[in-house]
C-alpha cells in the first residue's frame, strides 16, 4: 500500500511541474434579486484551491494547475450548490461576470428531514416501520428526490421499495449501519440538525468518494469543524407530531488565526405525548467538534456525539380497535397515581467519538483516516406477566405456580369480538360483548394499579412477584477504522480507494427494571411443560443457577454476546470528458459472526446454548459501473449497473439467539442485481429526470418470531406453540419508473410534478422451516416451500404522485404546497398461511373438506385504500445588521385525511379451518393489524443566525 502511495505521489509531483499559473475571477448574484452574495465558498474540484466571495460578491482564485478542463464549485448555506465546468489554458485570465445562485427552498425542509429520521425510528415497535426512513436519505436538488424526502416519506413510502438496510450512512468516512439489523440507528444523531448540513447523497450505486455504495444510496456527513461556516444559530420549534418542543443552540468558530476550529451544539426535544396518545418524548443532544490544522498538509479532527433519548412507543392495531378507539389510540399506557405511564419505552444512549486525520499528500492526492469508538445501550421495556413460585412436593418433585393473563387492554379476550366468537351467540354473550365494548371505549388503557395490587396480594400469600417491567438490553462496544484515498491521476481520471475494519462485541440480555411493588422474581420459564424425569430442568433459564431469584437491576431469562467482524476494501475509477463520464468500482468484504451463550438454557443444555457457537463467515465481492452521456449542456443520459452481495445480519444468522446457538441452515449472502437508466433535461426554465429501474434479489433470508395456534403437527397440542419461522431462498423483483420535473413560469414561481410507479413482487417460492421448544427437530410442512410467487412485497405505497408549487418573493418570504396521491399499498402476508400447514389438520393429515376456491379467497392479499394528502410549507426571514431572523412552518395532511400506511396478517391462526371460522364471524378475533398515518400535523421553527 505504501509503495502504491509513493508511486502516486511521485507521478503527481512530476505533473505539477508541468502546471501553469491560473487566475479566475467573477461575481456571485442572487438569481431572483440580483443582489450580491458574500461568503460563498468558491473552489476548484479535486484541488485545495479555494476562496470566499467578498461583501460585493466578487472572488478571485489563484494557483497552479495543468491546462485542460476543471470544475468550479460554489456553495453557501441557504443556496443551491452550483458546479460550473471551465476550460483553462496557459497564462489565461478567466473572468465570469455574472454567476447566479438559486435560493434553496428546501433548506428548511432539510431541517425537518433530519428531525424525522430519528422520530420515525424511535416511534414504532415494529421493525416494519423502522425501515422506511431510507426515503429521507435522498434530500437533494432533484425534484423527485425532494418529493420522496419531504412529502412521500410521511406515508412510509420507500423509494424503489427498498428499506434502509440497503443504504449506507457515514460520518467522517465511518460507516454507521448496525450489525444486528443492517440499518442505521438514526437516533444516534437525532437533534443535531445544525451540524449535519454538510451532507452528500449518492443515489443508488452511483459513484461517491467515500465507499462502494448500496442499492438505496449512500449518505455521507462531513462533521469536521473546519467545514462549517463561522457563526451561531439559536432556534425553537413547536410540533404536534412526535414532540411538542425543541430548543437548539449552536456555534462554529471557523478557522482561527492559530489554526484551530471548533463547533458546538446542544439541543433538547420534549413532549408528554405526540400525535399518538401516550408517546412521551425526552431527547437531548450534544455535539463537540475540534480541529487543529497542523500544517498545510495535515490536520486532526475530533467529533463527539451524544444524543440520549427516551421515547414511548405505539403499536399496530386491528380494525376492531380502530373503530372503537380511533387512530390516536395507544394501548401501551395508563395512569398511575394520576400520572401517564407507558409500559413500552425505548431508551438509547450510545455516545460516538471519531478521530480523523486529513493528509494532503499532494494538491490532487488526499488520504483521510478515521478511527471511531461507539459504546452504550439500547433498552426496550415491556410488561412480563409470567412470574411464578417454586413448589416442591413431599417426593421432592418441582412444580411452578403462578403466571397471569396478558394485561394489555387490547388483548383479544378483552374485546367484544371474543364474546361473539361462536355461531349464533346467546343473549348472555351479547350482554358480555356490550359490557366489554363499554369498558374498552370508556377506558381501554393499561391498569397499573391492578398490577401493583396483584403483586401485593401475591406477597401476602407467600408467592413471588407476578408482574414486572422488563428491559430487553443491547449493549454494544464497536470500534472502527477506515482510510480513504482520493486521487486525481489526470484532468480526466480520478481514483478513490478505501480500507476499513470494524469489530463489535454486543451483550444482549433481559433485566428486571421494576418489580411493580413486588420483592423478588423466580427466573424460570413458566410455560415449560416438564415431565417427571426432568425435575423442572426444562423451565430453567440457566441450568448453572437453577431456580434463581432476581430483583431489580438483575439479568434474567437470557444472556449472550454477539461477536462480529467486518473488513472491506474498495476501489473506484472515475472519468470525465466533454461528452462522456464514467465510473467503475469493486469491493471485497469479509464478514464474520459468532454467538457466545452465557446461560445454559433448560431446553438446550450443554453447548447447544452455553459457550461459543460455530463461527459463520461470508466473503463477498461487489462490482458496479455506469456512465453519463452528455448530448449537450441540456440533455443527458445515464446508466448504472451493479452486482452486489449483502450478508444477512446477526438477527437473521442466529435463529433463536436468546435461547441457543442455532445457526440458519446454509447461510448465504443475498445477491442483488441493480440496474437503472435515466434521461435528464436541464435548462434555466425547465428541468426534468425520468428514470427506470430494475432490482432483482435472490438468496434472501428472514427470521420471524410469533405465537401461533396453527402449527399443525400431531406432537403439538392443538397447534399451540411459540415458534421461530426461518425463511430462506427468498427471491423478489422491484420494477418501476420515477419522474421529477420543475417548470419556472416566473423568476419567483415554479411548478413541479413527481411520480413513482412501481411493482415489487416475490418471484419464487422460498423455503421455510419452524423451530420450537416443543419438538427437537425443525418442522417442515409439505415440500417445505411458501407459495409467495406473484404476491406483493409490503413496504408502503407502490404509486405516489405529486403536483406542487414553490414561490419565493424578493422580499424574503416563500410558500410551497403540494397535492399528493398514494395507492397500491399492501399488507405483509403470513408465510405460515401459505405453507402446507395451511391445508393440514392437527393430525398432520390433509383437511377433508378443503375447498380450493374458498382457500384462494382466504389467501388473497389485502390492498389498502388509496388516499390524498395536501401539504403546505412557508417562511420569512429578515436581515438586521449581522443577524438573520426567520421562521418557517409546515402543515402536513391539511385536510386531516385518515389513512393506513401498511399492515400485516396475524399468524396466530394460519390453517384453513381456523380461517374459515374467522370468516364466519362478524368481527375476526385475529384480523390484520394496521399502521396508521398521522392526521393534520404542524411544525413551526423560529431562529436567529449570527
Amino acid at each position: 500500500m505504501y509503495k502504491i502511495l509513493f508511486f502516486i505521489t511521485l507521478v503527481l509531483s512530476i505533473k505539477t511541474g508541468l502546471s501553469q499559473e491560473i487566475r479566475i475571477s467573477g461575481n456571485l448574484k442572487d438569481a431572483t434579486t440580483a443582489a450580491a452574495i458574500p461568503d460563498v465558498v468558491v473552489r476548484i474540484l479535486k484541488t485545495d484551491i479555494q476562496t470566499l466571495t467578498t461583501p460585493d460578491g466578487s472572488f478571485e482564485l489563484k494557483g497552479k494547475l495543468p491546462d485542460g478542463n476543471q470544475t468550479l464549485v460554489f456553495s453557501k448555506q441557504g443556496y443551491l450548490g452550483l458546479r460550473l465546468p471551465v476550460s483553462l489554458h496557459e497564462n489565461q485570465k478567466l473572468y465570469l461576470e455574472y454567476i447566479p445562485l438559486e435560493v434553496d427552498l428546501a433548506e428548511a425542509n432539510q431541517s425537518l428531514t433530519l428531525i424525522s429520521l430519528s422520530d420515525m425510528q424511535l416511534n414504532e415497535d415494529e421493525a416494519a416501520r423502522d425501515n422506511v426512513v431510507s426515503g429521507l436519505l435522498g434530500a437533494t436538488n432533484d425534484v423527485f428526490s425532494n418529493a420522496a424526502a419531504f412529502d412521500f416519506s410521511a406515508t412510509f413510502f420507500r423509494p424503489r421499495g427498498l428499506d434502509s438496510k440497503y443504504s449506507r450512512v457515514l460520518i467522517n468516512g465511518v460507516e454507521l449501519n448496525k450489525f444486528n439489523t443492517g440499518r442505521p440507528q438514526w437516533s444516534n444523531w437525532g437533534g443535531l440538525n445544525d451540524v449535519m448540513r454538510n451532507r452528500e447523497f449518492s443515489p443508488g450505486i452511483t459513484a461517491n468518494d467515500y465507499t462502494f455504495g448500496a442499492a438505496a444510496g449512500t449518505l455521507h456527513f462531513n462533521m469536521q469543524a473546519s467545514s462549517y461556516r463561522r457563526g451561531g444559530r439559536i432556534s425553537y420549534a413547536y410540533a404536534n407530531r412526535t414532540y411538542t418542543g425543541r430548543a437548539m443552540a449552536s456555534y462554529t468558530s471557523g478557522v482561527t488565526q492559530s489554526n484551530w476550529a471548533y463547533s458546538v451544539l446542544a439541543s433538547s426535544r420534549f413532549g408528554k405525548q405526540g400525535y399518538v396518545d401516550g408517546t412521551l418524548y425526552d431527547a437531548n443532544a450534544l455535539f463537540i467538534g475540534i480541529e487543529k490544522i497542523l500544517t498545510e498538509q495535515h490536520s486532526i479532527n475530533l467529533s463527539l456525539l451524544y444524543t440520549p433519548n427516551r421515547r414511548g412507543r405505539s403499536t399496530a392495531l386491528t380494525q376492531e380497535v380502530i373503530d372503537l378507539k380511533g387512530n390516536k389510540y395507544n394501548p401501551n399506557w395508563g395512569f398511575q397515581k394520576g400520572a401517564l405511564r407507558n409500559a413500552r419505552l425505548r431508551e438509547i444512549q450510545e455516545p460516538l467519538a471519531i478521530l480523523t486525520h486529513n493528509w494532503k499528500l499532494h494538491t490532487k492526492n488526499t488520504l483521510t483516516t478515521s478511527v471511531a469508538y461507539q459504546w452504550g445501550k439500547t433498552k426496550n421495556s415491556r410488561i412480563d406477566y409470567t412470574g411464578s413460585t417454586l413448589v416442591i412436593n413431599t417426593n421432592g418433585q418441582e412444580s411452578f405456580l403462578g403466571g397471569a393473563r396478558n394485561p394489555a387492554p387490547n388483548y383479544y379476550q378483552n374485546l367484544p369480538s371474543y364474546f361473539l366468537r361462536f355461531d349464533n351467540p346467546t343473549a348472555a354473550q351479547y350482554q358480555q360483548a356490550y359490557l366489554a365494548q363499554e369498558e374498552f371505549t370508556t377506558d381501554g388503557q393499561l391498569d397499573w394499579e391492578a398490577l401493583y395490587k396483584a403483586n401485593q396480594t401475591a406477597a401476602t400469600t407467600g408467592l413471588n412477584t407476578i408482574y414486572a417491567l422488563q428491559n430487553d438490553v443491547n449493549s454494544d462496544h464497536l470500534i472502527q477504522a477506515s482510510s480513504i484515498l482520493n486521487s486525481r491521476f489526470s484532468e480526466h481520471l480520478d481514483l478513490d480507494a478505501r480500507l476499513s475494519i470494524a469489530q463489535l462485541n454486543s451483550a444482549n440480555y433481559a433485566e428486571i427494571d421494576d418489580l411493580l411493588g413486588g420483592s423478588v422474581w423466580l427466573d424460570i420459564d413458566s410455560f415449560a411443560e416438564d415431565d417427571n424425569t426432568t425435575g423442572g430442568d426444562l423451565a430453567q433459564s440457566d441450568l448453572q443457577h437453577r431456580n434463581r431469584l432476581v430483583t431489580e437491576g438483575d439479568r434474567y431469562k437470557y444472556n449472550y454476546s454477539i461477536l462480529a467482524f467486518k473488513a472491506s476494501a474498495f476501489t473506484q475509477l472515475q472519468g470525465s470528458y466533454n461528452h462522456f463520464d464514467f465510473y467503475t468500482g469493486l469491493q471485497l468484504t469479509q464478514t464474520n459472526y459468532q454467538r457466545e451463550g452465557l446461560y445454559e438454557n433448560g431446553y438446550y443444555p450443554g453447548t447447544q446454548s452455553l459457550g461459543k457457537s460455530e463461527a459463520v463467515h461470508f466473503t463477498t465481492l461487489d462490482a458496479k459501473g455506469g456512465f453519463t452521456y452528455k448530448f449537450n449542456g441540456k440533455h443527458f443520459a445515464q446508466f448504472n449497473a451493479g452486482v452486489l452481495a449483502q450478508p444477512p445480519t446477526t438477527n437473521t444468522v442466529f435463529t433463536n439467539a436468546r435461547q441457543n446457538n442455532a445457526v440458519i441452515e446454509n447461510p448465504l449472502a443475498e445477491n442483488i442485481l441493480n440496474m437503472d437508466a435515466s434521461y435528464i433535461y436541464r435548462s434555466a426554465l425547465f428541468k426534468a429526470r425520468l428514470t427506470g429501474y430494475y432490482l432483482d434479489f435472490t438468496n434472501g433470508s428472514e427470521v420471524s418470531y410469533f405465537y401461533t395456534q396453527s402449527l399443525q403437527n400431531p406432537v403439538i397440542e392443538n397447534g399451540n406453540a411459540l415458534v421461530q419461522e426461518i425463511t430462506t431462498d427468498i427471491s423478489r423483483q422491484n420494477l418501476g419508473i420515477e419522474l421529477g420535473a420543475e417548470f419556472k413560469v416566473l423568476p419567483t414561481l415554479s411548478f413541479k410534478v413527481a411520480a413513482a410507479l412501481s411493482q415489487h413482487t416475490y418471484t419464487g417460492n422460498p423455503k421455510v422451516y419452524y423451530t420450537t421448544t416443543l419438538v427437537n427437530d425443525p418442522l417442515v410442512f409439505g415440500d417445505g416451500r411458501v407459495k409467495l410467487k406473484n404476491y406483493h412485497v409490503s413496504g408502503g405505497p407502490e404509486q405516489a404522485l405529486q403536483l406542487g408549487f414553490d414561490y419565493r418573493d424578493p422580499d424574503f418570504w416563500w410558500l410551497g404546497g403540494s397535492l399528493n396521491r398514494f395507492a397500491n399499498a399492501y399488507v405483509d402476508v403470513s408465510y405460515l398461511r401459505r405453507s402446507a400447514a395451511f391445508s393440514s389438520d392437527y393430525d398432520g393429515l390433509p383437511v377433508n373438506d378443503y375447498n380450493p376456491e374458498i382457500a384462494a379467497g382466504f389467501l388473497q392479499q389485502e390492498q389498502l385504500d388509496s388516499y390524498y394528502l395536501i401539504n403546505l410549507v412557508g417562511g420569512k426571514s429578515w436581515r438586521i445588521k449581522d443577524y438573520t431572523l426567520g421562521f418557517f412552518a409546515l402543515v402536513n395532511n391539511l385536510l386531516n385525511t385518515r389513512y393506513k400506511t401498511g399492515g400485516f396478517e396475524d399468524s396466530r391462526i394460519g390453517d384453513y379451518r381456523s380461517l374459515q371460522e374467522e370468516q364466519n364471524r362478524q368481527t375476526p378475533l385475529f384480523g390484520n393489524r394496521y399502521f396508521l398515518g398521522y392526521g393534520t400535523t404542524v411544525y413551526a421553527n423560529f431562529y436567529i443566525r449570527f
